[in-house]
């Protein structure tokens, strides 16, 4: 770099004719650095960039904190931040990095969404039929497949991964005679999860169908090209189903799973077992579904007792 910038915007400038010259990042990336420093800049006021320290960049986090600024856009915020002050540090006399260590405000846990037990039966029950038509095979793979994501709690990979029968290289496949799924989860971690009756069901009417994969694999659920199904499609499946079936909410492959993981809870409130069968290696993350129970329960409370609400 030639001479020193003059003003604390000129440094900007230099950091970002850096970030565009020699880290050759995009312009949508390097007009998103630019607001965040030019928002730094001003908040900051006429104090120099080596004069910051790590008490005022907390409190300007604070402030932002206190405008009802997102955590997660805080932390986009600090991470600009200490990029450029990382930067700054190679071409100044800077004491330290003054925004690392600094952490943004905690980001509020939000409960996952569940269907009720009505709602989510509605939703992966059969379309209606046509008078005197046959379903289609792809009504019927897309039964089997709802079904199975709301029967046995699956993550949407680990559906599109299963294969009719295992192979060497399978993640997973459906016992029929055991009424059971094996599925190889994260951290490669293998689990056996149990299959209902209206799941069982649903996979005997798809694979007495189902045509052989284009490409010659063991994949159990198709696209309509032949080929494994992939998680994506199998979102817009179920969005699509569930806008036709007249859906409360927009649905998703994962509200199955947080259905799958309430409901069992509620009727068994056995946190471990519920833990094995959603291949959760902590009980920790489990246990956010006993806040789902206790919010199912407060709404009961709330429409039956009659001294629940304050007049």
């Amino acid at each position: 770099m030639g001479a020193a910038p003059d003003s604390k915007l000129a440094w900007i400038d230099a950091y970002l004719a850096h970030l565009r010259g020699v880290r050759q990042l995009s312009p949508h990336t390097t007009a998103a650095y630019a607001r965040d420093l030019q928002e730094l800049a001003a908040l900051s006021g006429e104090q120099d960039w080596t004069a910051l320290d790590q008490h005022a960049v907390r409190r300007l986090t604070a402030r932002l904190h206190a405008q009802q600024l997102d955590p997660r856009s805080i932390a986009r915020k600090l991470s600009s931040w200490r990029g450029f002050f990382n930067w700054l540090g190679e071409h100044t006399p800077l004491a330290a990095n003054p925004v690392q260590g600094v952490r943004a405000p905690k980001q509020a846990k939000t409960l996952p969404r569940a269907l009720s037990v009505d709602d989510a039966v509605q939703l992966v029950a059969p379309s209606r039929p046509v008078a005197g038509a046959a379903p289609e095979p792809i009504e019927l793979c897309n039964r089997a497949m709802f079904e199975l994501l709301y029967s046995s709690g699956l993550r949407v990979s680990e559906l599109a991964g299963l294969d009719v029968t295992p192979g060497k290289s399978s993640l997973g496949w459906v016992e029929l005679g055991n009424r059971e799924v094996i599925v190889t989860g994260k951290g490669n971690k293998r689990r056996v999860v149990p299959v209902g009756a209206a799941a069982m069901d649903a996979l005997q009417a798809w694979l007495a169908v189902r045509p052989a994969p284009a490409d010659g694999g063991d994949a159990l659920f198709l696209s309509t090209r032949g080929s494994r199904v992939t998680p994506r499609v199998i979102q817009q499946r179920l969005q699509a189903h569930g806008v036709a079936n007249g859906a409360p909410v927009h649905v998703h492959p994962h509200m199955l799973r947080h259905s799958f993981a309430s409901h069992v809870l509620q009727s068994s409130g056995d946190l471990r077992a519920v833990q094995e069968m959603l291949g959760h290696s902590s009980i920790s993350s489990t246990q956010v579904y006993t806040a789902l129970d206790f919010q199912h329960l407060a709404e009961v409370y709330d429409k039956a007792h009659p001294r629940a609400k304050v007049k």
